[in-house]
C-alpha cells in the first residue's frame, strides 16, 4: 500500500501546487511510482482526462511531473465557481449539478468524502507514493467541521504534513505560528515541518527568525525555496491574470478579451513561450488598440458574457478588426462569435437566449443534453474558408489534439468547418464529424488546448509574422521545451534547498 505525504499552506497561492509537483518529480526520479492527489479543488481551469472526466489543471501538471497520465481520481471533487456563491460540482470527473456553498457543505459533504476515499484508495493500490495537496489554509477554524481538503484528508490518508508559507506577501512567521496555534492537538500532531517559499534576498538575514519560529512551533523549517523568474508553469485561478506580468514590446501582439466569467485561460499559455509574442489582456471597458490577432477565450457562461460583450464598446471595435486581423474563439468564445446562442430553458443562465457578435454564421443551442467532456483528436479540414485556407494551407490533414468541456452544441449554417473529428470527440454536435468553423478572418473551435498543438500554433503565428514582414519560425516547440525545463528545474531547486532526508523520514515512517 502506498505511503502518503501532504503539503498544506498558510494561505491560498502559498506554493502548495508547485511543491507537490516538485516532490512528485523528485520521487519519480528516484524510481518510485508516484501520483498527485487533491481531494477538493476550486478552479476554473480544468482538463479532460483519459476517462473523459474533468479535473483541475494543477493536478495535470503534477501528473506530468510524475510522468503519468492524469486521472479523475487525482482530483475527485472539482468545484467550478459560477458566481453568487454557486458552483458546479464535479465528482470523479462528472458534473452532478450546481449547488450553493451552504447546500454543498451541509448536505453533500458525506457523499463527497465517500468519493474522495474511494479515489484515494484506487491511487494507493496503483502507486508507491501519493503526494497530497491541501486547499487554502488548515487554520480556517470556523470551517473545520466541514473540512474535506486539509486535516480531515491528512487523517484519512494517514499522511504527515509539510506546511508551506509564502514569504513574498509578508508576515511569514506570524502565518506559520498562527497556523500551528489555531489547530487543535489532534490536527497539530500531523504538522511535522515547514517550508518557506518565494524568498528573494539574503538568507543570513532570515536565519534568526527561522531559529525563533522553530523553537515556538517545536518543528523544523526544512528550507527556504528561492524565487526563480525562469520558471513558467500554468496558473490555476482567474485572479492570477490580474497579478500576472505579461512581457511587452514584442514583434507580435495577441489580444485576449478578459471575459467577465473567463475560464480555461491556460489555452493562451503557449503564446507566452514564444520569444516574439506579447499577450495583451483586454477588459470590456478597454480599447483593443493595435493587435495582430484577437482571441475570445472560454467562459463559464457563454450567454452572460455574450450579452455583456455585445452591449460593450468592444462590439463595434471587434467587428471592425474582423475585416483586418484574425479573430479566434475557443469554446464559449466560439459560441459568442456566432449569430445566436439559444437557451430557451435557461439551462446555462437566467438570461436565456441572446445574440452573439454575428461574425460566424453559426447558432449554438443549449438543450437538455449532458455536458460534453471528452478528449478529442481531429485533423485540419480540407474545406477551409477565408483566412484559415491561407493560414493552415501547409498543414491540411495534419492531426491536432484537444479536449472538450462544454454545454451546448453548434450548428453551421453554410459555414466551413475548421477541423474534422477523427476520434470519439463530438465536436460541434452529436451527429456531425466536424468541429469549429471559419469564415473570412474569423475562426472558432470547441477544442481547448488547440494552441498547445505546435503545428497549428506555428502556422498561426507564421501567418502573422509574414504579414508584418517578419521571417517565419520553425524548430522545437518552445512551450513544451520550457515546460519540461521548468518542471525539472523546480525539482532541482526544491531538492537543493530543503532537507529531503527529513521529508523521507516523515514519508516512510508514517
Amino acid at each position: 500500500m502506498a505511503k502518503c505525504i501532504m503539503v498544506q499552506g498558510t494561505s491560498s497561492n502559498a506554493g502548495k501546487s508547485v511543491l507537490v509537483a516538485a516532490l512528485c518529480k523528485i520521487y519519480k526520479k528516484r524510481g518510485y511510482k508516484v501520483a498527485p492527489f487533491k481531494s477538493q479543488n476550486m478552479s476554473l481551469n480544468s482538463y479532460t482526462t483519459k476517462e473523459n472526466g474533468e479535473i483541475a489543471i494543477a493536478q495535470v501538471l503534477q501528473a506530468e511531473a510524475s510522468e503519468i497520465e492524469p486521472s479523475i481520481h487525482m482530483n475527485p471533487i472539482l468545484l467550478k465557481p459560477k458566481g453568487e456563491f454557486i458552483s458546479q460540482v464535479i465528482v470523479q470527473g462528472k458534473a452532478i449539478g450546481d449547488m450553493n456553498f451552504y447546500e454543498y457543505q451541509q448536505n453533500y459533504r458525506e457523499k463527497a468524502l465517500e468519493a474522495i476515499e474511494e479515489s484515494l484508495n484506487i491511487l494507493k493500490s496503483e502507486y508507491d507514493i501519493i503526494v497530497i495537496e491541501g486547499a487554502g489554509s488548515p487554520a480556517e477554524i470556523n470551517m473545520r467541521k466541514e473540512d474535506i481538503a486539509n486535516m480531515e484528508i491528512a487523517h484519512l490518508a494517514d499522511a504527515n504534513v509539510i506546511l508551506v508559507a509564502d514569504i513574498e506577501m509578508g508576515g511569514v512567521f506570524a502565518s506559520i505560528a498562527g497556523t500551528f496555534i489555531l489547530l487543535d492537538d489532534h490536527d497539530r500532531s500531523r504538522l511535522k515541518a515547514v517550508v518557506i517559499n518565494k524568498f528573494r534576498g539574503d538568507l543570513d538575514i532570515l536565519k534568526p527568525g527561522i531559529d525563533i519560529i522553530e523553537d515556538k512551533i517545536n518543528a523544523p523549517v526544512l528550507g527556504v525555496v528561492p524565487y526563480d523568474n525562469s520558471l513558467k508553469l500554468p496558473e490555476e485561478d482567474s485572479a492570477s491574470l490580474s497579478r500576472h506580468k505579461f512581457s511587452k514590446g514584442k514583434d507580435i501582439t495577441i489580444g485576449v478579451i478578459r471575459l467577465n466569467k473567463i475560464s480555461n485561460f491556460t489555452d493562451i499559455d503557449p503564446f507566452e513561450f514564444e520569444e516574439d509574442v506579447e499577450i495583451k489582456m483586454i477588459d470590456l471597458d478597454d480599447e483593443i488598440g493595435d493587435v495582430d490577432a484577437l482571441i475570445i477565450p472560454g467562459t463559464r457562461s457563454s450567454t452572460e458574457d455574450a450579452k455583456l460583450l455585445v452591449e460593450s464598446k468592444l462590439n463595434s471595435e471587434i467587428k471592425e478588426l474582423s475585416k483586418k486581423i484574425p479573430i479566434f474563439g475557443i469554446c464559449g468564445g466560439y459560441q459568442i462569435l456566432g449569430m445566436d446562442i439559444i437557451d430557451e430553458d435557461n439551462k446555462e443562465s437566467n438570461i436565456g437566449s441572446t445574440k452573439g457578435l454575428g461574425l460566424l454564421n453559426i447558432e449554438s443551442h443549449f438543450k437538455n443534453n449532458e455536458k460534453i467532456v471528452l478528449q478529442s483528436e481531429a485533423v485540419i479540414s480540407n474545406s477551409l474558408d477565408g483566412i484559415a485556407s491561407k493560414m493552415f494551407e501547409n498543414i491540411i490533414g495534419e492531426a491536432v489534439k484537444g479536449y472538450e468541456i462544454h454545454e451546448g452544441t453548434t450548428v453551421l449554417n453554410e459555414t466551413s468547418p475548421l477541423l474534422e473529428i477523427s476520434s470519439k470527440g463530438q465536436g460541434n454536435n452529436e451527429d456531425d464529424s466536424h468541429d469549429g468553423a471559419c469564415s473570412g478572418n474569423v475562426l472558432g473551435t470547441y477544442l481547448h488546448g488547440i494552441f498547445h498543438n505546435y503545428n497549428l500554433r506555428r502556422e498561426f503565428l507564421n501567418y502573422l509574422r509574414v504579414k508584418k514582414g517578419l521571417d517565419p519560425k520553425f524548430g522545437e516547440d518552445p512551450y513544451e521545451s520550457s515546460k519540461y525545463y521548468s518542471i525539472n528545474r523546480l525539482a532541482e531547486i526544491v531538492e537543493q534547498n530543503i532537507d529531503m532526508d527529513f521529508v523521507d523520514k516523515i514519508l516512510f515512517e508514517s
